[in-house]
């Protein structure tokens, strides 16, 4: 009863069992401090009950006590609804994990209480058979290890069924006539792989992979539901380890790429800035024609389109109400006026309309497919609540995208505002670039840091750069910073959602 949230962090990490570990035994995470604190209630109140009820005989005084076990088991279920920030998702993966995990704790929980009274019958002392079953209050303890042996064991049924699931999608691109198009880099693959299919929409029928589904998993599962009845297949690819884009052009087969910039993101797994910048380059070298960004641009080929060099986002100008830019291609130049915001909504923009440009559109047909975009959801978009105006960057987790974010944030007129947990998975970067974060807060008027994680390092990096102590608010959790932005904002604020981290951080 008491799993569902641990289920869910399993589906956020890739049902690795290591990764759940490494989240579960980190310093500070409080769900290990739940689970005792739930073990230990529940051990005080089966014994005290079995004590208080022992005139009715040890087997109904057991079975009394048993009533405030699954009571307080319901009463933390109740606490934890909603806990989870991202909810798992009901795929066939998790049901079969669901099921088999269910399967093998109530094994354990009916060995468990075979055990305990073999134990009363050897040790054959009244007392101990009142208190026989409390041991059983070991069980939150043991769940989460018995979910990733589960998970484990799995694996020898999960791992040939996902590689027939990924070749049944492999088969259908090889046998397609659609141009595949693989979009990655360290930041904006989500909003180029968007703008990209909208303006390609103008004259070719286009699939992309929704939403981040950026994983040989999740390409291929976009193939084998939605299928490639198209011209073009947009396919983001995601990487946080090494060789991880080679096995996804593997499956794709990308004629024509786009390598939108390289930054610190996801050096914890990759280990350093250089692994990143060469296992993202490793599309650059399994395409025809690239389109390369300007902090990648070290990784292109002679005839791979560069930022500065064939296109370029010049004369940018930015608003709280969209971005203006002159937007110069191979195929002509003109204005461009997007209500999409930030400085690397222009670049955004660029990288999408050169691939464009590289597949033969025309720029007529792609001014009329700029005239069409629209933000992508959480990336910087902008809503009217109220008269405040919020800024949702709740899924922007880079160090670029960041500082773009709180640049627009400064553009606002009113108190001005931002909520951050800072920003994660940056290996030994962590404390130097959120410390650089704290210092680009420097003349917002109220900064509140989310969390544990690392807010220390943001608030320090602040400090440091002449910030205002008394502006900088540390909550535990985004539910208490909305009730602090419920008291003080008012018409004509601002304030930015940077980076809303999963429940895994």
């Amino acid at each position: 009863m008491c799993s569902t949230r641990l289920l869910g962090i399993f589906q956020q990490e890739g049902y690795s069992s290591r990764a759940f570990f490494r989240w579960y035994f980190r310093s500070r995470n409080i769900e290990r401090k739940k689970a005792s604190l739930l073990a230990i209630a529940m051990a005080l109140a089966t014994a005290v009950t079995a004590v208080c009820f022992s005139f009715l005989g040890s087997d109904y005084a057991c079975l009394v006590s048993a009533v405030p076990f699954i009571g307080i088991a319901v009463l933390y279920c109740l606490s934890e609804r909603g806990a989870l920030k991202v909810k798992e998702v009901a795929t066939p993966r998790l049901i079969r994990l669901t099921a088999a995990y269910t399967l093998v704790m109530l094994g354990v929980c009916v060995g468990l209480a075979f055990a305990m009274d073999a134990v009363a019958r050897t040790v054959n002392a009244e007392w101990y058979d009142f208190l026989r079953y409390v041991p059983f209050a070991i069980v939150p303890l043991l769940s989460p290890v018995v979910l990733a042996a589960v998970c484990f064991a799995m694996k020898a049924y999960e791992v040939p069924h996902t590689a027939r699931f990924i070749r049944a999608a492999k088969a259908e691109l090889d046998k397609s006539d659609a141009v595949k198009v693989g979009i990655t880099g360290s930041f904006g693959k989500t909003s180029v792989k968007h703008f990209a299919a909208t303006i390609l929409s103008m004259r070719y029928k286009v699939i992309e992979t929704p939403y981040s589904y950026n994983t040989p998993s999740g390409i291929a599962r976009t193939v084998n539901e939605i299928g490639l009845d198209c011209n073009v297949f947009l396919a983001e690819m995601g990487a946080r380890r090494t060789g991880e884009i080679s096995q996804l052009a593997d499956i794709v087969t990308p004629a024509y790429g786009v390598l939108t910039g390289v930054c610190a993101q996801h050096t914890q797994t990759f280990g350093s800035l250089e692994a990143i910048k060469k296992e993202k380059g490793v599309l650059v070298q399994r395409t025809q024609r690239c389109v390369v960004g300007r902090t990648a641009a070290d990784l292109a080929r002679e005839d791979d389109l560069l930022m500065g060099r064939d296109f370029d986002a010049e004369d940018v100008r930015l608003s709280l109400d969209g971005t203006r830019f002159t937007l110069r291609l191979p195929c002509g130049t003109f204005p461009v006026q997007v209500p999409v915001l930030g400085r690397h909504a222009a670049e955004d923009v660029a990288l999408a309309a050169a691939l464009c440009c590289l597949l033969g559109m025309s720029a007529e047909e792609i001014r009329a497919g700029i005239a069409e975009i629209v933000p992508v959801a959480h990336r910087l978009e902008r809503h009217n609540h109220g008269g405040v105006i919020i800024l949702d960057d709740a899924y922007n987790a880079n160090p670029a995208g960041a500082q773009n974010a709180v640049e627009v944030l400064k553009l606002a007129g009113g108190k001005k505002v931002v909520v951050t947990p800072g920003i994660v998975e940056l290996g030994q970067l962590e404390e130097a670039i959120n410390m650089e974060l704290g210092a680009s807060l420097v003349g917002l008027d109220v900064i509140l840091l989310v969390g544990e994680t690392l807010v220390h390092d943001v608030r320090e990096g602040y400090l440091a750069a002449g910030g205002d102590a008394a502006r900088v608010r540390i909550v535990p959790k985004l539910k208490d910073a909305e009730n602090i932005l419920a008291k003080e904002l008012s018409t004509g604020d601002c304030v930015l959602f940077l980076n809303d981290l999963p429940d895994i951080y």
